[in-house]
């Protein structure tokens, strides 16, 4: 009997006829950038989330910049976050001319550590703001967090892109800090191909990010040329940026958010599924299972003492059998700019190293068939057995 070996993508969008036919509507209508399509997804998103404020822009990273500024920080300014993450959450805060102070994760998730963070709060105090991101999307502890916020004086941003839509006894992820920031990347839980959304209960905030996210104009002008009585008068109050979200994304992203919580279902099944399968393994560590774990990533671990390949070598034995894998995150304390902007060195975070030099990522999407993920789960018991270490060596 011949195997499967059709490779099995590690990330692929959950698309339908809804979301193709929402964005012919939007190119039958004649109007392509920001306008109607945008406001009916940020009043739905805002509804479902329970927030005061959503505002629609055309990134996630865009999002973090715009919340940052919106609540003041600015050159000098220091904020704490995890170097346990992509890019986007530290290079934010250089765009601001202020630095990002890593710190390190738990031992017992991929979250930054609110132990660490009190610590490194009482030595330093121009530190202004913390970005906690929901790795993976397990909730990091914003109880924790926000009591931090309230002793030291903090903004909070959260960065959610991996969270959406699992909620604890405090709200959302994302809804809890003074704004929080979702991703509609191509991979994310649910998409709009490049896209996200800031949400703030903080009415100031929210005028300046809707300021801010068009050019620094005083007022919307997105429909100024399709009213009865068109207006091409505007004033420019500050040097904006360009960060508005277009309807053709909105569109397919309000088709999106009826399905959130369907995916979220799937996914969950899907996790639910490789515990089952992976869980007695002796040479593997599964995530820490979460109340409300959205498993935007499944991301288990190789116990290295147990095999006699390494991570990398594991990693390609699963691509050669047709298996999509990746790895989250190459820790930004090891990055060429961050190494040597700040003088890190690779130990200076232990828990992040530890949980990089071992961590993989496998597929867990929706569209995945269960033949997939038979093959999956097989595909991973098979190679550890292949490479699993003797008791004599």
């Amino acid at each position: 009997m011949n195997r499967n070996t059709d490779f099995i993508p590690f990330a692929k969008p959950s698309l339908g006829t809804e979301e193709e036919e929402a964005v012919i509507r939007v190119l039958r209508s004649g109007w392509l950038t920001t306008g109607t399509e945008a406001r009916n997804f940020e009043s739905e998103f805002k509804k479902y989330t329970g927030t005061k404020n959503a505002l629609a822009v055309n990134s996630a990273t865009s999002g973090l910049h715009l919340a940052l500024e919106a609540f003041g920080i600015g050159p000098g300014d220091k904020v704490i976050t995890s170097p346990y993450t992509f890019t986007a959450t530290a290079e934010v805060i250089r765009y601001l001319g202020a630095d990002p102070l890593f710190v390190d994760i738990e031992d017992s998730s991929f979250n930054i550590s609110t132990r660490e963070i009190e610590k490194v709060l009482k030595k330093n105090s121009s530190v202004k703001g913390i970005i906690p991101i929901h790795i993976g999307g397990r909730p990091c502890n914003m109880k924790a967090i926000m009591n931090l916020k309230a002793e030291f004086n903090l903004t909070v941003i959260e960065d959610a892109a991996h969270s959406f839509p699992v909620k604890s006894r405090e709200g959302f992820m994302g809804t809890i800090g003074d704004a929080g920031v979702f991703s509609f990347y191509a991979t994310k839980t649910i998409t709009t191909g490049e896209g996200g959304m800031v949400v703030t209960n903080n009415r100031e905030a929210a005028k300046r990010i809707s300021v801010m996210r068009l050019h620094g104009i005083d007022r919307e002008i997105w429909d100024r040329y399709r009213s009865s009585k068109p207006s091409w008068e505007y004033s420019i109050v500050d040097a904006g940026f360009k960060y508005n979200m277009p309807d053709t994304a909105a569109a397919m992203g309000r088709e999106q958010l009826k399905k959130a919580a369907g995916f979220y279902r799937t996914r969950k099944n899907i996790a639910d599924f490789y515990f089952r399968k992976l869980e007695d393994l002796d040479f593997l560590t599964l995530p820490k299972k979460a109340e409300n774990h959205a498993w935007h990533l499944f991301m288990p671990k190789i116990i290295p003492e147990k095999l006699t390949i390494s991570r990398d070598e594991f990693i390609a034995e699963l691509m050669d059998r047709g298996i999509g894998i990746s790895v989250h995150y190459i820790p930004l304390h090891i990055m060429p700019y961050y190494r040597k902007k700040y003088g890190y060195k690779p130990e200076d975070f232990p828990e992040t190293l530890k949980a990089y030099t071992n961590v993989f990522s496998l597929p867990v999407y929706p569209g995945l068939s269960e033949e997939q993920l038979e093959r999956i789960a097989s595909a991973v018991i098979d190679t550890g057995f292949k490479y699993r270490r003797t008791s004599n060596g």
